[in-house]
């Protein structure tokens, strides 16, 4: 039975709270549903991310749920504001946790896929936090369209919000909202470092995720990395391009199309490896609590540090 599958994902890094993003993940939202249908075999089923992760049919009843969820919120702007104690959990719940996952096929493994996860707004956030959306297609969607067009509606659904980082690039998709289970795919992992395994990542900061196919670098990091010209200065591999995009961001693509590599064939993308190192200093460093269970040890961080090591 299939338990997970590749897939060509977009993750955005969105330094705020639901209030500032409610508008811009319903447009988005909105945009991919335009572009890859509706339907049973696209999406079908949906996840309250904060619940007990269940599964429960996307029909009239769960899209209701999903705008609901996804709507501008009403009442206290943070969670600071409820001062009556006995009122936390309900409002908690009801008017500020914002989460949802959407999938669809049998098994939920279309490849289809919408993720949205956003932080809790506290006066002063808590350090790091970021929210968290994605959109993933399954990778016939860009053999059908091409990697040209596929690359088209990712920088449209990327240019909707205000992340301060992002990427794109092949990933394994599973229907476990947590990510694949690392112990049946740990060495393909290892094998094809193109393809993510992870979700995104909640306390991220101004860091940035690794290294993918396209990589979104928002403002405050690409002033910290010295700007576009300087960043396209050091990197020199053909296939690379760096592109500078309104409201002070910029694209770093390695290439016309997502590569998944091989490295039993020798192929360990050099163009990835090079923009690892030079964005070295500001790649978020192996988290502490990054720990594969049932794979032998270290397995996760020398994934994590495959372009570098």
């Amino acid at each position: 039975m299939l338990v997970q599958r590749d897939v060509v994902r977009l993750v955005l890094h969105l330094p705020f709270d639901h209030v500032d993003l409610s508008a811009g993940v319903n447009r988005a939202l909105d945009m991919y549903l335009s572009s890859v249908g509706q339907g049973p075999e696209i999406l079908s089923e949906w996840c309250d991310v904060e619940g007990e992760d269940d599964l429960f049919p996307l029909d009239e009843q769960g899209w209701d749920f999903i705008r609901c969820e996804l709507s501008l919120p009403q009442g206290e702007r943070f969670l600071d504001d409820v001062r009556d104690e006995r009122y936390v959990l309900r409002r908690l719940k009801k008017q500020f946790h914002r989460s949802v996952e959407l999938s669809g096929g049998e098994g939920g493994l279309s490849g289809y896929g919408f993720f949205y996860w956003a932080r809790l707004p506290w006066r002063t956030p808590q350090a790091h936090e970021v929210s968290l959306v994605s959109f993933s297609w399954p990778t016939e969607y860009m053999e059908a369209r091409g990697p040209r067009k596929t690359r088209e509606e990712i920088e449209q659904l990327a240019a909707l919000l205000p992340y301060t980082s992002g990427h794109a690039g092949l990933a394994f998709y599973s229907s476990n909202v947590w990510g694949p289970v690392m112990k049946d795919i740990y060495e393909e992992a290892l094998r094809y470092p193109g393809l993510d395994v992870t979700h995104g990542q909640r306390m991220l900061g101004t860091r940035v995720d690794g290294v993918h196919w396209l990589n979104f670098l928002g403002p405050e990091i690409l002033k910290q990395v010295g700007g576009a010209e300087a960043l396209r200065s050091r990197l020199h591999a053909p296939t690379t391009t760096v592109t500078f995009l309104e409201e002070e961001r910029a694209l770093v693509a390695l290439g016309p199309e997502p590569e998944a590599g091989d490295v039993s064939q020798g192929d360990t993308l050099p163009a990835w490896r090079e923009l690892a190192r030079v964005l070295e200093p500001w790649l978020l460093p192996v988290p502490h609590y990054l720990s594969w269970r049932d794979c032998p040890p270290d397995t996760a961080s020398r994934w994590w540090r495959r372009f570098l090591d």
